[in-house]
């Protein structure tokens, strides 16, 4: 799946967001860019920090299944039977041989990446009970999208192999489609929490200078935007804030925050000069991309986030029926080159 250009607009999940006390955020209302990261960090930061031992006893508090079940991403079948489940204390590991062996603790933000400081170290909001096996083979490869050239996939369909994202090489680690965007808000956590930390942690592959990669920066938004908030986030959310670390994850509560920091406005500035055009015209959407002719895939966003639309074109001009609600609409071409056009309806 090709990125999507980063999106300035708000968006919500549709689901159930996490209530924060009042007042929790006052301090951020109405900043965006570093700005708001800055305003957000001081928030949430100085947790109270967890010992070791102590994320087993949470993680039946923050990643417990309604059937009492470890929550284990990397082995979850939303909406299936899973291939194996674990059992608190009883399936801790432990040893492990292969799949569905033990469960142990995820760092999805490698423990190598930020020089095995305290703090992240015991970071709730980057670290899952997961099947040892599989974390293992996970290693600290980044996450990413694997394409044909897989090397290893697990029991629930994550794989191991070939990045294919624009931009990245090497070996990625691939989580299914439901868990991208809980792991794309705890890497935007991290770099909110930590950023007065993260220019020093150099062995992060994700990272330069203390910042996203931009295929990085544009695989997170993506996921984020494609994986909306869950119920499960928000109750771990309230679950850490309220019981464990005292600080919560903004982008869970207020998902727009991620699109208004790292998202920026380049796209629409970009538009403004570029030789691609797009306008409505009634209940048509028409294009021109002057003497671009190659294939490029037109995608088109509403303000809350949701791709209400999208198709291949191969013309220079064109047109596409689109009967939508009047509203602020982002047209996103992407092809051999991208553009961003705010249309308004």
């Amino acid at each position: 799946m090709r990125s999507l250009p980063l999106l300035p607009f708000l968006f919500a999940s549709g689901t159930l967001l996490a209530q924060p006390p009042a007042g929790y955020y006052d301090a951020a209302e109405g900043l965006s860019g570093e700005a708001l990261r800055q305003a957000l960090h001081d928030i949430i930061d100085d947790h109270t920090v967890l010992a070791n031992s102590a994320l087993w006893d949470a993680f039946y508090q923050t990643d417990r299944k309604p059937d009492n079940s470890v929550w284990d991403i990397y082995s979850d079948v939303p909406g299936g039977t899973p291939p194996y489940t674990f059992q608190f204390v009883t399936d801790q590991c432990g040893g492990y041989q292969e799949e569905g062996d033990c469960f142990n603790r995820e760092h999805s933000f490698p423990q190598s990446w930020f020089n095995d400081q305290p703090a992240p170290r015991t970071d709730l909001f980057h670290i899952y009970p997961t099947d040892g096996y599989v974390n293992q083979r996970r290693g600290n490869w980044p996450y990413g999208e694997v394409g044909n050239d897989v090397s290893y996939t697990t029991a629930n369909g994550a794989k191991l192999g070939q990045c294919i994202h624009p931009g990245c090489s090497g070996l990625v680690f691939e989580p299914i489609e439901e868990y991208k965007g809980d792991l794309a808000r705890g890497y935007f956590y991290m770099l909110t929490r930590y950023m007065d930390d993260a220019e020093g942690w150099t062995s992060a592959p994700v990272l330069e200078n203390g910042e996203f990669l931009p295929w990085v920066k544009a695989l997170l938004l993506e996921w984020h935007t494609a994986d909306p908030v869950s119920t499960k986030e928000v109750q771990r959310n309230n679950r850490i804030h309220a019981d464990y670390q005292g600080n919560r994850n903004p982008y869970i509560d207020n998902p727009q925050w991620a699109v208004a920091i790292w998202g920026g406005t380049a796209g629409i500035e970009e538009s403004r000069t570029s030789a691609i055009h797009t306008w409505w015209n009634g209940g048509v959407l028409r294009f021109d991309r002057g003497e671009r002719t190659t294939p490029a895939t037109l995608r088109v966003v509403d303000a809350a986030g949701s791709m209400v639309h999208e198709q291949r074109i191969t013309g220079a001009q064109g047109s596409v029926e689109l009967p939508v609600a009047p509203g602020v609409y982002l047209v996103v071409i992407d092809g051999a080159e991208h553009t961003v056009q705010r249309i308004v309806r």
